[in-house]
């Protein structure tokens, strides 16, 4: 008997694309579904996406915190951004700001409750799912990444599949025993499609195979609610979301 995983991350505040995926994902049936952090920094709707994604682990997901969380929960941006050792931009800082204010005190220690690893166990296999990378919300599995590197990082696991988000690319790749999979950006996508991407992993005895799903949903909603907004960058937000490339 085989059992599937959905696996979806970065919804950064889309609620509407995060309600086509919901869909999406209800006609396949999975056996599990994982949610792989940055829930709500730059889209338009942060609260109403926590509210779904709580209902969404009241139903049994597996939800985990990416770096940009942690910005918005507790403003410390060294942690969400290390890669930023000048300091975030202001704009950054605005976005985080903007998306704090906009939730509860409940919303908030939610999200700060957050693990920032779950594992599974799927038969002799395990699943780990992360934001980044094993031990890390903030080293992804970039493309560009030096292969040395990227095998330490998978050195961290003894996961069989690593479940993961961050880039806002969306791939699969096989090393060996292991497999990186990268379910991309629900709600904010880096890859020239402006679409929902997800990604479906199914375990069959000892095989695993996974492939990445697109959803549409209505960009220019979202883009003209950002635009409306008026936030520092929201221009390049809102260009964003509607070319599904990064737009800075």
């Amino acid at each position: 008997m085989s059992t599937r995983i959905a696996l979806l991350s970065d919804v950064h505040g889309n609620l509407e694309a995060l309600d086509a995926v919901r869909k999406a994902i209800k006609r396949e049936k999975p056996d599990v579904v994982a949610i792989a952090g940055d829930l709500v920094m730059n889209g338009p709707e942060p609260g109403a996406t926590i509210e779904a994604i709580r209902v969404m682990e009241g139903e049994g997901a597996i939800v985990v915190q990416g770096n940009t969380d942690i910005a918005v929960a507790d403003g410390d941006y060294a942690a969400a951004f290390p890669w930023l050792p000048e300091g975030v931009p202001d704009a950054t800082r605005a976005i985080a700001e903007w998306a704090h204010d906009a939730l509860d005190d409940d919303q908030l220690a939610w999200l700060r409750r957050l693990p920032a690893e779950r594992r599974i166990r799927i038969g002799e296999s395990l699943v780990l799912v992360t934001h980044a990378s094993p031990g890390s919300q903030t080293a992804g599995f970039d493309r560009d990444l030096d292969p040395s590197t990227t095998l330490e990082r998978l050195s961290r696991t003894d996961a069989r599949v690593i479940g993961c988000g961050h880039t806002h690319i969306p791939e699969v790749r096989e090393f060996g025993y292991q497999v990186i999979v990268n379910a991309g950006s629900c709600g904010y996508s880096f890859d020239g499609e402006a679409t929902a991407s997800w990604a479906l992993v199914t375990f069959d005895g000892d095989a695993v195979t996974a492939e990445i799903r697109r959803t549409e949903y209505d960009v220019l909603v979202v883009s003209n609610a950002i635009s409306s907004r008026g936030l520092p960058g929201d221009v390049y937000r809102a260009a964003t979301v509607r070319t599904g490339k990064l737009v800075r």
